[in-house]
């Protein structure tokens, strides 16, 4: 082999590594290829043969399979398939019967809405499903006027949606376990922006600790929603095949993540102190370092998942790690003791990274938590009206029923369009509906104007290309950007229909008079029918977090006393108390979007947010060292109790509102910490200082509770 042969070999092996990295590091690209591809072959196809209008509508039936694609094991994936393809021709066969009785139709259409969103409630594999067949169904009103025959669309469009579905299914095959290393590697991902966000406590005053630890809160609904993900799909292969052990090094990486989550989230001090204590000055920017270091080597995992490459772990951070740890061996005047354990927490993290392909075999797998309820039960627990997936349902029905009588009433031009936007503008709350709305809105005119500018300047086959490439954009960022998205497929849709009748152009017109009409009616119906305003929630929020955090607080303690092989118990406590914390950070996350006098509660929610999540940090530190020194902490289990009865003393407060039995709470926690603060036991310091302070973060906490039953309307009611 000459050298300008071995030259062109190399370059293209680093053009396929490249644009394998491309794809393969990006589940998000992958998916927006698979769906981009399918679309273009089938509008190419259908074009070429002189059938605009079949290529076009089986291009949407496909982009229909993608935006309805279920996370499944390849079996479940068939029977998705098979749901899927039933559902769509159920759907669309209904509107083309239908179409010739329009007050029939609207009924059907608010009808089938609420069948189709309670079904979405059963699993996740029917709510893909069952939103996928409400847009076929609305596809098939805004293309029924250009339809040549009523049984052409529903055909074509159940037809993409198969093909694309196929299509989907024998790349599966090709690699079955491709979705747990993508699931995984997204929890990895979310997990080193969590330890790079909290590099920036070192060092950090009072004011940017505040901030920080509020931007933790919002990355660890990341970390929570991609862990409950993995488990939904790793239940989905374990139930699927026979053979469980081939699952055991999933099972593996999962516990790891898992691990390292609770680390990752573990406080042992405020780190403002921390940083004010000159002891500390030494090993302040080192920890920062080993933070940032740790986040490369997460993120340097999560992409050896995606792309099958040998894991290796950065030989800086191992570096780091010994150097700081010898630092402090030999100068054991230097660090305070919460900085050493953080330290002490980091050695850990970088072990467990170290080691993490190294799969022993275990003699028994993991249990992972279950439904256990059967179809009907799920379906059952929906079906009263403070469920808030009835209430969406009904509010979606009462929506689309508008919006199909104004645009029949008035005759509006492509007033189907009113119809889509609803289906994509309205969310379960307001605020969640606001924030879609100005998305929609600000997307779909930014696209009209950039489209409508740009589309004269392509020819036939440009057209082609543009709508080909715009679907794939819009698939790329509909999850990362919704507004971008949105630009991107309303320029899909102007040159779709230029390619079938050359009237792009004139729709997009009447198309953005139909998003503004539809986004009003979204608007309108979320603020006045069951407007679930963020600060009602609160006094419900505020007693499950203290719930969760209880229950959490005693398995830790049973963890502590008699430790299990198989920790499930500890670990749905666990989960449980960061989702009851996930769920009152998103509670104040979307209260900005609440009118602004709905808006009271702002400071309390924010307040009340911090203060929980430093709480569940804390009991994250005890959790996380719950192996350690099992001997020497048998002692602290006396004031463990005390702090565990004061914990479900509060809860009962919390839920009985009796104000008169809150002062020997807090007598009783402020003796707690005193005795904690006086203790002196070199042993068992690490617990006691973490004992005092999660008993002064619950004080925090239940003087907020009784702030905020004093000043609002709803905590005095």
């Amino acid at each position: 082999m000459t050298i300008k042969q071995l030259y062109h070999r190399l370059k293209r092996i680093s053009w396929y590594k490249y644009h394998r990295d491309l794809f393969l590091k990006n589940p998000n690209r992958l998916l927006a290829f698979k769906g981009t591809l399918v679309i273009g072959t089938l509008v190419i196809s259908m074009v070429v043969l002189g059938l605009p209008f079949y290529g076009v509508t089986l291009g949407l039936g496909a982009l229909a399979g993608v935006l309805s694609e279920t996370e499944d094991h390849p079996k479940g994936r068939l029977k998705s398939m098979a749901l899927k393809t039933i559902s769509f021709a159920i759907s669309s066969f209904s509107v083309e019967l239908l179409q010739p009785y329009p007050i029939l139709l609207g009924l059907g259409l608010s009808f089938s809405t609420v069948v189709f969103i309670l079904l979405g409630g059963i699993g996740e594999r029917y709510r893909g499903v069952t939103f996928g067949a409400l847009l076929i169904g609305v596809y098939t009103m805004i293309g029924a006027q250009i339809s040549p025959n009523w049984y052409i669309q529903p055909i074509l469009l159940t037809l993409g949606a198969f093909i694309y579905g196929a299509f989907s299914y024998v790349v599966l095959l090709l690699k079955p376990y491709s979705l747990l290393n993508e699931q995984l590697a997204r929890g990895f991902y979310a997990l080193s922006d969590y330890f790079d966000k909290k590099a920036g406590l070192f060092p950090s005053d009072a004011q940017t600790e505040n901030e920080i630890r509020t931007d933790l809160a919002l990355l660890n609904i990341q970390i929570v929603e991609s862990l409950d993900t993995c488990k939904e799909v790793l239940n989905s292969y374990g139930e699927a095949q026979k053979n469980q052990r081939q699952l055991q090094p999933y099972l593996h990486y999962f516990m790891v993540l898992q691990g390292l989550h609770e680390r990752a989230t573990s406080s042992h001090e405020r780190y403002d102190l921390l940083t004010a204590n000159p002891a500390n000055g030494e090993l302040i920017g080192g920890i920062r370092q080993l933070l940032h270091e740790l986040a490369f080597a997460t993120k340097n995992f999560a992409e050896s998942l995606l792309t099958g490459d040998p894991y290796k772990h950065p030989m800086a951070l191992g570096w780091l790690v010994d150097t700081i740890n010898g630092f402090l061996q030999a100068n054991k005047q230097k660090g305070s003791l919460p900085l050493r354990l953080l330290i002490a927490n980091i050695t850990q993290c970088h072990e467990t990274l170290e080691h993490i392909d190294e799969i022993h075999d275990m003699e028994s797998l993991p249990k992972l938590e279950k439904d256990s309820r059967t179809y009907f039960e799920r379906l059952r627990s929906q079906l009263h009206i403070n469920h808030p997936r009835l209430r969406h349902a009904l509010r979606l029905s009462v929506s689309f029923l508008i919006g199909f009588a104004v645009y029949e009433y008035f005759n509006i031009e492509k007033g189907e369009w009113i119809v889509l936007t609803i289906l994509f503008v309205l969310q379960p709350s307001f605020s969640e509906t606001r924030k879609r709305l100005l998305e929609r809105t600000i997307g779909t005119l930014m696209g009209v104007v950039i489209g409508v500018s740009i589309i004269r300047l392509f020819s036939f086959s440009g057209q082609i290309l543009l709508l080909i490439t715009s679907a794939y954009l819009f698939l790329i960022w509909m999850k990362r950007r919704y507004s971008v998205g949105v630009v991107f497929i309303t320029i899909f849709v102007l040159c779709a229909f230029n390619i079938i009748s050359n009237k792009g152009v004139e729709v997009m017109a009447p198309r953005l008079i139909d998003t503004l009409i539809g986004a009003f009616i979204s608007f309108i119906v979320v603020r006045f029918l069951w407007p679930e305003w963020q600060y009602k929630k609160l006094p419900g929020l505020l007693s499950e977090v203290i719930n969760k955090n209880t229950a959490y607080f005693k398995v830790i303690l049973d963890e502590y006393q008699n430790p299990t092989t198989d920790d499930l118990k500890y670990r749905i406590a666990r989960r449980e108390a960061h989702r009851a914390d996930n769920a009152l950070v998103k509670v104040w996350q979307n209260m900005q979007f609440d009118p602004q006098k709905q808006q009271q509660l702002n400071k309390t929610a924010f307040t009340l947010t911090y203060l929980n999540h430093a709480l569940l940090s804390y009991l994250s530190a005890l959790g996380a060292h719950r192996t350690d020194n099992k001997d020497e902490t048998l002692q602290i289990l006396v004031h463990e109790n005390d702090i565990l009865n004061t914990l479900e003393d509060a809860f009962n407060w919390l839920t009985a509102q009796n104000d008169s039995v809150l002062e020997p709470i807090e007598k009783k926690l402020n003796a707690i910490s005193t005795q904690l603060l006086s203790t002196n036991k070199y042993t068992t310091q690490m617990q006691y200082v973490l004992l005092y302070n999660i008993t002064l973060v619950t004080l925090q906490i239940l003087e907020q509770a009784r702030l905020f039953r004093l000043t609002s309307p709803m905590g005095k009611s």
